[in-house]
């Protein structure tokens, strides 16, 4: 006789076993359940949100060679639809049930406080850390949050600080080779203004302080880079509180106006003696860091009026964040900055908007995260002005992904304005 499967034995047999099991019934519609309601989701218009104060990851390209492979799932992970209700139900669950933080991308976490893998589990005995092993926030003191990424990219940075400081120099060399004044602003972390609300322990804390140490002492002598950290003291001094929001990883409106008090006299210098600073009125914005435990806070932000000539006030609102570069240009007058200038910011020059609208005649200001995808385009931009200002926050250049170490990136910048040199 031919063989026959199990299932078409007779039930009394002792070797039947049913084609379709309970079990595997089951299985299938998990299955089912995994693969399709997310591409239903997705059909039906449902788009994941950006709430980890980054952009979304872009679809990977088949020319990176292996790395569409490992980029591929960052791009499946980010755009699951409803990713931000699941982060928010299971710190609400870990929280609610359990007493504890929710361990989201770390592998251990005690209370309130991150502490390092257990040694005794097998897949953490090893020398070099991984990126997930280190916590998405940084639960500290009197309720205050910060950004897992400051201690995680200095400690596990995709180029090392040498390198960094090379492809800086490079960068500066490539502006003032074409004719150029070039301005270098690093916008400290949180982690490094407001470090007396760290936990007393968390993970990470031996390699990154030492990293970030390192950092400052060469940052300007060998970059070039303007130290904004003794503007940022003066103006928790003034303020009477730190400059950074306590549930939130970047500056207040005071840090904003020290940065663009220090440019503004990096291209100008005195030109800032007769501006007028004046409160206005208080804004409620959402937090970026709660988002990342599934929760949802606010901040409130003093807002500021400036007046370049000490008369009138120029400042105005501008919508963040700017998709596509944008130009503001106004009458040169008293206590303005004439010169064309173009900035090249990120998340922290939201911050900075309404100041340089109001200080500068002509200047253009573009998101660092949209050079990638046209490096060309945003060369010919930087060209057509005098001064290039780029502010970078200090997480981005200590972990080495600033979109302005790439060396490619950066070539494609040198041509342009080799072609237009001033």
């Amino acid at each position: 006789m031919p063989p026959l499967h199990e299932s078409f034995l007779p039930r009394e047999h002792g070797l039947y076993r049913p084609r379709h099991g309970t079990r595997q019934g089951t299985a299938r519609g998990a299955a089912v359940v995994f693969f399709f309601v997310p591409l239903l989701l997705l059909v039906l218009g449902v788009r994941p949100p950006a709430f980890e104060n980054r952009a979304l990851a872009a679809f990977p390209s088949v020319t990176d060679g292996w790395g569409f492979f490992t980029g591929f799932d960052r791009w499946a992970t980010d755009h699951l639809p409803l990713r931000d209700r699941a982060v928010t139900a299971a710190d609400g669950i870990s929280r609610g049930v359990f007493g504890e933080a929710p361990k989201l991308q770390r592998k251990t976490d005690v209370g309130p406080v991150q502490a390092p893998p257990a040694a005794t589990e097998p897949e953490e005995d090893r020398d070099t850390p991984l990126p997930s092993d280190y916590p998405a926030v940084i639960e500290g003191r009197r309720g205050w949050l910060y950004y897992g990424v400051d201690v995680q990219g200095a400690c596990t940075p995709d180029l090392p600080l040498d390198e960094v400081m090379s492809r800086l120099q490079r960068l500066r060399s490539v502006v003032e080779g074409s004719g150029r004044q070039f301005v270098l602003v690093v916008a400290p972390n949180k982690t490094t203004m407001v470090p007396e609300n760290l936990p007393t322990q968390y993970y990470g804390s031996e390699c990154a302080e030492p990293v970030r140490d390192e950092f400052w002492n060469r940052i300007s002598a060998e970059a070039g880079a303007v130290d904004l950290r003794p503007a940022l003291r003066q103006a928790a001094a003034e303020a009477g509180a730190p400059v950074y929001s306590k549930y939130d990883t970047h500056w207040t409106h005071e840090g904003g106006l020290a940065m663009s008090r220090a440019v503004a006299e990096q291209v100008k210098p005195g030109v800032t003696a007769t501006w007028k600073i004046s409160k206005a009125d208080v804004s409620e914005v959402p937090a970026d860091l709660p988002k990342l435990l599934g929760q949802s806070k606010s901040v409130s932000l003093q807002n500021y009026d400036l007046a370049p000539d000490g008369a009138r006030v120029r400042s105005k609102p501008v919508p963040r964040p700017l998709s596509n570069a944008k130009r503001f240009v106004q009458l040169p007058g008293t206590g303005l900055v004439s010169t064309g200038v173009a900035m090249i910011g990120d998340s922290f020059t939201y911050y900075v908007l309404s100041d340089v609208v109001a200080a500068f005649s002509d200047i253009t200001v573009q998101d660092s995260d949209k050079i990638p995808a046209d490096p060309r385009e945003v060369g010919e931009l930087l060209a057509q002005q005098d001064v290039v200002v780029v502010e970078a926050a200090e997480r981005t250049l200590v972990n080495g992904t600033h979109p302005l170490l790439n060396t490619e990136i950066v070539d494609a910048l040198a041509a342009e304005l080799a072609e237009r040199p001033r």
